[in-house]
């Protein structure tokens, strides 16, 4: 009778210590949970460097993108979603990609003016190659795998004033390169010229919610990288508003 007694209750002993196992991990797991980094998006920005582009538009696509980084619009967005990680580049020629920026965590207004602020200081480091898109975007697309952490959406940002005409287009790109789970927008600063924004219609972007945002012009470039940055950090629904 005593072993019996003894039996039920060295069960109801492992039974609690069972249950304590159960709830210490499930608190583990919550506390990991609140205290790591959101993640809603990861970003990567190509921002245009070839030959078309000269030391002036160049200056206004930098400062246009840092600028809009630090706008209060902008970091509002930012913290809206809790947070997002950034990745910028400078392409060009089929071998000529340069890392701006490379990822970083954004949740507030302060990393937003520190990533800015390295914007604004990186140099240019090509002039006088020409517009490969297909390798800006394989190249976009090895970044995105390398982000720090997985997040609920990947996007791409490609920015240019013209068509591809060095190396493998777009299509080639999308079929070598993995962009499994990746929207690909496009900024065009269109000018007179009404070919790249066919073209970036037509073969650059791709995924849900894929959009082309059109600058005027490089002195409109600043307006048109917040709208997008807007469309792309709020999500899907918002992307898609024409």
């Amino acid at each position: 009778m005593k072993d019996q007694h003894q039996k039920r209750g060295n069960k109801r002993i492992a039974a609690v210590r069972f249950g304590l196992t159960i709830l210490a991990s499930t608190a583990a797991i919550c506390v990991g949970a609140s205290t790591a980094p959101a993640c809603s998006l990861a970003l990567v920005l190509a921002m245009d460097g070839s030959a078309s582009v000269d030391a002036r538009e160049h200056h206004l696509q930098l400062n246009g993108l840092a600028d809009a980084l630090s706008d209060s619009d902008v970091v509002q967005a930012i913290e809206a979603v809790g947070g997002i990680w950034i990745n910028s580049f400078e392409w060009s020629g089929r071998y000529q990609q340069l890392q701006q920026l490379n990822w970083q965590y954004l949740n507030d207004g302060a990393s937003a003016e520190a990533a800015a602020e390295t914007l604004r200081r990186t140099p240019r480091g090509f002039t006088e190659f020409p517009t490969a898109i297909g390798y800006a975007l394989g190249y976009a697309s090895v970044q995105m795998r390398q982000a720090p952490r997985p997040c609920a959406r990947k996007v791409i940002d490609v920015a240019g004033d013209g068509i591809n005409n060095d190396g493998f287009g777009p299509e080639s790109a999308y079929k070598a390169f993995d962009f499994q789970g990746i929207t690909v927008n496009g900024l065009v600063i269109a000018g007179p010229n009404t070919i790249p924004a066919r073209y970036y219609e037509s073969f650059v972007i791709r995924g849900p919610g894929a959009f082309v945002e059109i600058a005027a012009d490089y002195d409109d470039y600043a307006r048109a990288i917040k709208r997008k940055l807007l469309r792309e950090i709020y999500g899907s629904g918002y992307a898609a508003l024409r």
